[in-house]
């Protein structure tokens, strides 16, 4: 049976575990060729531009043998120039694998539904799982653990936060969210984060103040305050949220060998400043070539070409 990762609720603890080991293992092998995927052919889907995301699934899928096709805006204009339904049916018939960066998360529920080739979530509204699952990459390699480790997220409880909490959820990393009233996760979702932080011990935690959140952190992380589609919001969005810019006296009250995370792009003097992001304790740029090296490792594992 096909499987699909529309968000981390798709894989258990045990699965995301592996897909750690695998990944470090690959990029192990930096810019070693290999053949897994060859003659194999996987679709992007984006109604976003995109940077990372694009990039490294490209060169990612090269590196494993095989080829992606690009399809953006112009070519699928998806439920508005074809059925979401027909292009799912359609690509399942030319493709081994789709990975879609949409606006809504529902786009990706309904490409699941009807493809029968698996679907990777590149980015939605609700949820960012390839990000998350190269964040935890990032932090078990400069760790050596994931269990105990405190994550502050300062900012917007959006889809890179709703996939970081699933994440320490599954894992047993710890998490404390400081966001703006109103701008709080979505409450089904911290729902299921704290029945997986049941099973695993990971404390979650979500509040107000940066300060409080920032506490003996060991990683400290920040995403934009205005996200794609959401622009004209944005001078009320900086507004709200000028108190949780991470800056050098807020992390003054965080581990001293934290290491700062951004899943990019960042705009630097809004929600961190220049000092921070491209200081001795920033790993942006590690866990942006993680995302490869991850994404490589889910791509194995649903095209069932996964070594145990």
């Amino acid at each position: 049976m096909k499987r699909d990762l529309k968000s981390l609720q798709d894989f258990s603890s045990k699965e995301i575990l592996e897909l750690l080991k695998v990944a470090i293992d690959l990029k192990k092998c930096k810019g070693r060729l290999r053949n897994d995927l060859k003659g194999k052919s996987v679709g992007l889907i984006f109604q976003k531009p995109s940077n990372r995301t694009r990039v490294s699934f490209e060169v990612g899928v090269s590196q494993l043998g095989g080829q992606c096709v690009y399809l953006g805006p112009e070519e699928i204009n998806l439920g508005k120039r074809e059925s979401t339904e027909d292009v799912a049916k359609t690509l399942s018939r030319y493709l081994d694998a789709i990975v879609a960066r949409t606006f809504s998360h529902q786009t990706i529920v309904e490409l699941s539904q009807y493809a029968t080739i698996p679907v990777i979530n590149g980015l939605s509204d609700l949820f960012h799982p390839c990000q998350a699952l190269a964040d935890i990459m990032s932090i078990q390699e400069k760790f050596g653990r994931l269990k105990e480790i405190n994550i502050a997220f300062i900012g917007d409880g959006n889809n890179v936060c709703h996939s970081l909490m699933l994440a320490c959820g599954k894992t047993g990393a710890n998490i404390h969210v400081a966001t703006p009233k109103g701008y709080e996760p979505n409450a089904d979702i911290l729902q299921q984060v704290q029945k997986e932080a049941h099973k695993t011990g990971s404390k979650i935690k979500v509040g107000y103040s940066p300060k409080e959140a920032i506490k003996g952190a060991d990683v400290v992380y920040a995403d934009v305050w205005v996200s794609m589609g959401q622009e004209a919001e944005r001078e009320e969005r900086l507004k709200i949220f000028q108190d949780y810019q991470i800056n050098q006296e807020l992390v003054k009250s965080a581990n001293p060998d934290y290491i700062f995370m951004h899943c990019l792009p960042a705009h630097r003097g809004e929600e961190v400043t220049k000092e921070i992001i491209d200081g001795k304790n920033s790993v942006v740029f590690d866990q942006a070539e993680n995302r490869m090296h991850m994404q490589k490792a889910v791509l194995l594992f649903l095209l069932k070409k996964f070594s145990k």
